[in-house]
């Protein structure tokens, strides 16, 4: 809301319409990181190692969305401009300046704050961060036969 105040933008309906957009795509980049984060832990990955992978895999499709998106808005901001469309015009602008904001905050901040989260006690919990059992199924292959008895019990 800073950045609307800076940039002097009136929020119609269209314009709150990109705000609330450009939510989604900021929660779609997170799920996108955490997916691949619990990911790399159920292969047996640490925490520590389990983000950087994470943040890393996830990044590229986190940026062929957001570009794919910026592209639109820019496309959106042109055919508003020219044609005199304002509705177009603040939905272009408010959904790139959400984009912007949600990719910087979804790399920057977020990271952050797990890496911050990885050194605390909280941190040192796996089962917070991987809700399901990080043990193999019953009767998967390379299982020890002692793990499927106690699986089986």
């Amino acid at each position: 809301m800073a950045i609307f105040k800076l940039i002097p933008v009136t929020l119609t309906l269209s314009g709150i319409a990109g705000v609330v957009l450009s939510i989604g795509m900021a929660v779609d980049a997170n799920i996108l990181i955490f997916e691949r984060m619990k990911e790399e832990m159920r292969t047996g990955r640490t925490l520590t190692s389990a983000m950087e992978v994470g943040f890393r895999r996830a990044w590229t499709a986190i940026r062929d969305s957001n570009v794919s998106t910026i592209i639109t808005c820019l496309i959106l901001w042109w055919f508003g401009d020219r044609l005199g469309a304002s509705v177009v015009t603040g939905f272009a602008i408010t959904l790139l300046i959400g984009v912007a904001v949600s990719m910087f905050t979804a790399l920057m901040v977020s990271r952050n704050l797990l890496q911050i989260l990885a050194l605390t006690p909280v941190g040192k919990n796996l089962d917070l961060f991987t809700p399901e059992s990080r043990r193999r199924p019953l009767g998967v292959a390379g299982a020890s036969p002692q793990a499927n008895r106690e699986r089986s019990e």
